[in-house]
C-alpha cells in the first residue's frame, strides 16, 4: 500500500509498482524453481539460492515498502524487481549454457597465463 502513495520513482522509464510484494514473490519463486533444475553443488545455484531466499523472507515479513527497501538494500523496490527479473533471465541462460559440465576439449596451452603474450 505504501507504493500507492509514491507518485514516481524519479527514474526515467521505471514506473511505480502498484503491488510490489506480489510481483517480487512471483519472480523470486520463478528464480528458485529455475535454480532447482541445476545440480545442487553448482556454486551459482548455492549462492543465488541464499540471496533469493533471504530477500523472499524480507518480502514476506515486511509489509512497509520503505522498510523493505532498507532491508534488501537494492535501491527502490522497482529497481529490486528489475534486478530480480534480470537474475531470472541469467538463471535461465545458465540452464542452457550448463557451465557445470566439463569442457568439450582441453584448454589451449598457456590459456590461463597472465599477462598474455609474455613468457613467464
Amino acid at each position: 500500500m505504501a507504493g500507492l502513495l509514491k507518485k514516481t520513482t524519479g527514474l526515467t522509464g521505471l514506473a511505480v509498482l502498484p503491488n510490489p510484494h506480489k510481483n517480487l514473490m512471483v519472480v523470486y519463486d520463478k528464480i528458485l524453481r529455475t535454480l532447482k533444475k541445476m545440480p545442487a553443488d553448482t556454486a551459482y545455484r548455492r549462492h543465488t539460492e541464499v540471496i533469493i531466499q533471504e530477500r523472499l523472507g524480507h518480502v514476506k515479513a515486511e509489509p512497509n515498502i520503505a522498510k523493505l527497501e532498507a532491508r534488501i538494500q537494492g535501491g527502490q523496490i522497482e529497481e529490486v524487481l528489475l534486478q530480480a527479473e534480470k537474475e531470472l533471465s541469467l538463471a535461465r541462460k545458465f540452464l542452457q549454457w550448463k557451465p557445470w559440465e566439463p569442457l568439450v576439449g582441453d584448454a589451449p596451452p598457456n590459456q590461463w597465463k597472465w599477462p598474455i603474450g609474455r613468457d613467464m
